[in-house]
């Protein structure tokens, strides 16, 4: 699993850059989605924040990738309303 996490002031650009990670997966919370974990997504999505994103991102705005091993414990408290969503990827 790789987890995505921002932080970026721009209403506009936040709502564009949450909408782009849901071609690819499932919102966790406001600011946090859970994505498949494959190199090929991983991929993409770091090409499209380097070519498109990065350079709209101002000093205060960052993206957290985790990229988690099978090894990784996750413990979740509450309800997770997209936990069991399907993915779906749009190239």
């Amino acid at each position: 699993m790789i987890l995505v996490s921002y932080d970026i002031a721009d209403d506009k650009l936040r709502t564009q850059f949450s909408k782009f990670l849901q071609k690819y997966g499932n919102r966790m919370q406001f600011s946090v989605y859970k994505i498949q974990n494959s190199k090929r997504l991983l991929d993409i999505i770091k090409n499209e924040i380097d070519t498109i994103f990065k350079n709209l991102f101002s000093q205060t705005d960052s993206v957290l990738i985790i990229e988690t091993s099978e090894n990784c414990k996750i413990s979740k408290y509450g309800y997770l309303k997209n936990e069991e969503s399907d993915i779906i990827i749009v190239d």
